[in-house]
């Protein structure tokens, strides 16, 4: 599992990257009062757009992300529940931190719902600071940012 490949998604991949999303996402509706924006997305647009990075046969994790003159925004980052615990999650924080390298992008940015309090545990254990709290219509988020040295 440690080196499962992680790929761009293709055409084919739409369906289970919503799949994914959608399984991952689903458990915050009732927390946070909402459909998480995550679900809302147009993954086929983000898949068209070389934005999908997917990992595991069958795909059980992805990330969403959108370089910017500045930074790598972490739009999504989704692992099937199925496979919590097995390391895609850290896996793929790993690969945004290469790919932004790659681009020669200094640093990651990305946000959560303030009502995901275990993404807030989790992303400052992979060097991403806290800079702010606000609403962004109607979603309560933290926006984390990592630099890249």
């Amino acid at each position: 599992m440690a080196d499962e490949e992680i790929r761009p998604a293709g055409a084919a991949d739409v369906q289970v990257v919503a799949e994914v999303v959608d399984a991952a996402f689903r458990p915050y509706i009732e927390r946070i009062g909402q459909v998480p924006q995550p679900m809302t997305e147009d993954h086929a647009a983000n898949v068209a757009a070389g934005k999908v990075f997917v990992t595991g046969d069958p795909v059980t994790g992805l990330v969403v992300v959108e370089a910017f003159d500045d930074h790598l925004f972490l739009d999504i980052g989704a692992v099937h529940p199925a496979a919590h615990g097995r390391g895609v999650g850290r896996r793929l924080l790993r690969f945004v931190d290469a790919h932004a390298r790659t681009l020669g992008l200094p640093e990651i940015r990305l946000c959560t719902n303030a009502m995901m309090w275990e993404n807030q545990q989790i992303y400052p254990k992979y060097g991403y600071e806290r800079v702010e709290r606000r609403v962004d219509g109607p979603y309560d988020r933290v926006h984390y940012r990592k630099r890249l040295l």
